[in-house]
């Protein structure tokens, strides 16, 4: 839903001269961890997210920028964003589409907000005008900025241990009898968690377990 009026958007954000260390992984599809940041552990690159379908295609379309009011190129966006061999091979259908093609998506379901809805609830900054995601990307290259702090912990009230949307979806599957990577069990949630970096697998589940007592 659009606010009206609109929330101040994050301005004035410092960027570190510095660029970390890349994330560590255990096997090749396990959490990632960033020493300056170990509460955050998505499990899925932003790589993976956009090779494995994401935002119907159109993350990265041409956009003005209600907060910047700049007009942004959807080729220049990749660029600025994403290290190349992330995107290379991956066709512009599933990156710089103006149109959202739900068939391109990991789940094959259409979810999330307009990029309008975001800006009016003051999330986007002007550092990443396209929003978590393209932050997603710049912090997992190394760019460290002050707005990390803050989009890590909008990341863990969805996607983290106590993570809205991740423990609804685990709920969900425990409850359905199906198993963990079936369609059948709220495809939309698995979308929305795919585009935060996060895929549900056994370690998430016994995690979920062990924190409920189960």
């Amino acid at each position: 839903l659009y606010k009206n009026p609109p929330v101040m958007p994050v301005l004035s954000v410092t960027i570190s001269p510095k660029t970390a260390s890349p994330p560590t992984r255990k096997g090749d599809k396990g959490n990632f961890k960033f020493s300056d940041f170990p509460q955050f552990k998505p499990n899925r690159s932003p790589e993976e997210v956009l090779r494995g379908g994401a935002f119907g295609g159109t993350y990265f379309r041409p956009i003005v920028s209600a907060v910047t009011n700049v007009k942004y190129k959807g080729s220049e966006a990749v660029a600025t964003s994403c290290l190349p061999e992330w995107v290379k091979g991956v066709e512009k259908r599933a990156l710089t589409s103006s149109s959202y093609n739900v068939a391109v998506n990991r789940w094959g379901a259409k979810c999330g907000g307009s990029l309008g809805m975001w800006e009016s609830s003051g999330w986007i900054s002007e550092v990443d005008p396209y929003g978590w995601f393209q932050w997603y990307c710049r912090f997992f290259a190394g760019r460290r900025c002050d707005d990390d702090e803050r989009q890590v912990k909008r990341w863990a009230a969805l996607a983290g241990e106590k993570g809205r949307f991740r423990n609804q979806l685990i709920k969900k599957i425990l409850n359905s009898g199906e198993h963990i990577g079936s369609k059948n069990v709220s495809p939309v949630v698995r979308q929305t968690l795919w585009h935060w970096g996060m895929e549900i697998d056994e370690e998430k589940i016994q995690t979920y377990k062990k924190i409920k007592g189960l």
